[in-house]
């Protein structure tokens, strides 16, 4: 028998930085022991956590193939494959450069001064072989002399990495350079926050703090499954949000964000997010989200329970670790009940919907997608509120959603080893509640009927009171931005008087009743409802007039209130909901 052909396909790759200041990583990919004359490798399309088809080989340049010295055919078969001829029994080494230059979470960066890696973005596999284990060799550029990254190190060489298959490859964002790295330790397993850009962070504060989110993470199911965590955080001038891996994170949070109450506080909910992701997404999961399909999109109807009930975890986590009073809280979860209930989408899209067109809707909107469209991460939220509460009352506060999450880790990622189907996380929900939730999926998931949160809230002694309930407030239905001194509409929100008498997104509004109008706000405020208006507008280039019946706003604006004389069983429900002592 041939030696070569009963190896095992072996899989390494070399990453260079030498043209660093271009914003280049040069990949080599050495691949052994492939007894097929010829075999195909593929740049994945989209990355994992990020609900959008990115395209990631069109910033592959210069592939080639080679058995030693000797340039082997290569084709290529689709957007993202490479097929290469007379490979059998052959040990290939396969080289092509990467420009990375979009510092977002989802995608990479490399300049002189640092290298931010996602692994779908960089990393091609071969086709049918994605469980072959891998070495990854880094040569780091110049004076770069730190890598952080959640794959283990091979004999304690840091610039040595392993990876067991590609999806944990694919799912082990690095961060190279000079990055600042504290430590500390969280239910036994070591924890690293590896700062990039500097910023106004105080070092013991940050382990402090992000020590007592992850303990609280750790205990709604009471068990972690890492051997080790990373947090790559990119303190940038500007911007924010977070993706979640395997064992790890990366967060961007502005620089001068940490020394402001309110922003920093908004900075440990995004780390509560993406931790929490540790268990929900990462392990329970729906059937859907793995092994992934790095061709095409991933389609699952429940991204509303793993974003959306991860969106409600992220301040209730930081509420129960005692970062927000349960007043400060309860006034973010009204703030975002008045966001969803204020959103026209929410009565057109189903969240189940929502969930499943996240690929061409969510990461796409347009000037009409507040009107057609809701997040999944927002009414996924509300809905997580919402079968907290019925789990509570159905069990005399004996369960809350946190023992759904221990049954759905427990029954499927332990027992099953699997992800869950739609039908299957209804079952689970009923079997923790105890009761049928026909209805619920039917009105809330499925449907877009009006939610009647007060129904709801009674389980734990609160209640919604609109304070806009007695306002007579002009609503007209635009949103605008100044460009250059006009007065530009971006966008019609569906059922306004705006809206009902035909005013269009890219409008200039130049007069209402014939007099110019360089604040449309102040104009608007001089009328009440009723009133008929004769708005001037251009629309390319052509002036027309346009007759409007001002209407009152129909927005609301929650506020919770306690009700009369809660029950003890109200008072003790509402404690253990937000771990009162």
């Amino acid at each position: 028998m041939n030696t070569s052909q009963a190896a095992d396909p072996k899989l390494s790759y070399k990453l260079s930085f030498d043209e660093a200041y271009a914003h280049y990583v040069d990949v080599e990919m050495n691949v052994s022991g492939i007894n097929d004359d010829a075999f195909i490798v593929k740049m994945p399309v989209w990355a994992p956590g990020s609900y959008l088809v990115r395209e990631f080989a069109r910033n592959v340049e210069g592939f080639q193939a080679y058995v030693g010295d000797k340039k082997l055919k290569t084709e290529k078969v689709r957007k993202n494959a490479w097929k290469i001829v007379g490979t059998k029994g052959q040990n290939v080494t396969i080289k092509y450069k990467v420009y990375a230059f979009e510092l977002t979470v989802r995608t990479s960066f490399i300049d002189e001064a640092h290298a931010y890696l996602n692994g779908t973005s960089v990393f091609m596999y071969i086709d049918g072989k994605q469980n072959l284990p891998a070495t990854i060799n880094v040569k780091p550029y110049k004076k770069w002399k730190e890598i952080s990254c959640g794959l283990d190190a091979v004999k304690g060489d840091k610039w040595t990495l392993h990876s067991p298959n590609y999806d944990i490859l694919a799912d082990s964002p690095m961060e190279i350079g000079n990055q600042e790295i504290l430590e500390f330790t969280t239910a036994g397993v070591p924890h690293q926050i590896a700062l990039y850009g500097g910023g106004n962070y105080e070092r013991e504060k940050l382990k402090t703090d992000l020590k007592r989110i992850t303990e609280e993470a750790t205990s709604v199911v009471g068990v972690h499954p890492c051997k080790h965590y990373t947090f790559i955080v990119h303190c940038v001038p500007s911007g924010g949000g977070g993706l979640e891996h395997l064992n790890s994170t990366t967060v961007q949070v502005s620089k001068f964000n940490f020394s402001n109450e309110t922003t920093y506080k908004s900075f440990l909910s995004l780390i509560a997010h993406e931790y929490f992701h540790l268990w929900n997404v990462k392990r329970i999961r729906p059937i859907a989200l793995g092994p992934f399909d790095y061709d095409n999109e991933n389609y699952t109807s429940l991204l509303w329970f793993s974003e959306g009930f991860t969106a409600y975890y992220d301040n209730l986590l930081t509420r129960r670790a005692g970062y927000y009073t349960p007043e400060a809280y309860l006034d973010i979860v009204a703030t975002d009940i008045n966001k969803v209930e204020n959103q026209p989408g929410a009565k057109v899209q189903p969240v189940a919907e929502a969930s499943y067109d996240a690929w061409i809707k969510y990461y796409r909107p347009n000037e009409n997608s507040n009107n057609s469209t809701i997040s999944y991460y927002d009414k996924g939220s509300i809905l997580g509120i919402l079968m907290d509460m019925e789990i509570l009352r159905a069990t005399k506060g004996q369960k809350n959603v946190d023992d759904l999450m221990k049954y759905l880790y427990n029954e499927f990622y332990l027992g099953k080893k699997r992800g869950f189907t739609d039908e299957e996380f209804k079952t689970s929900v009923e079997k923790v509640c105890g009761k049928n939730f026909d209805e619920f999926f039917a009105k809330y998931v499925n449907g877009v009927e009006s939610i009647p949160y007060n129904d709801f809230l009674s389980t734990v002694g609160l209640r919604l009171a609109n304070q806009n309930q007695d306002k007579k407030e002009v609503f007209f239905g635009v949103n605008t931005k100044n460009d250059g001194g006009k007065i530009m509409v971006t966008s019609v929100v569906r059922g306004s008087c705006a809206y009902l008498a035909g005013i269009n997104a890219n409008d200039e509004i130049v007069a209402i009743d014939n007099f110019r109008v360089d604040d449309l706000a102040k104009w608007i405020g001089y009328k009440k409802a009723g009133d008929k208006i004769k708005v001037t507008v251009t629309r390319e280039g052509a002036e027309q007039n346009i007759d409007v019946v001002l209407a009152e706003s129909k927005a609301v604006r929650y506020k919770f209130e306690q009700v009369s004389n809660p029950t003890a069983e109200q008072t003790a429900a509402y404690n253990k909901w937000l771990k009162i002592q």
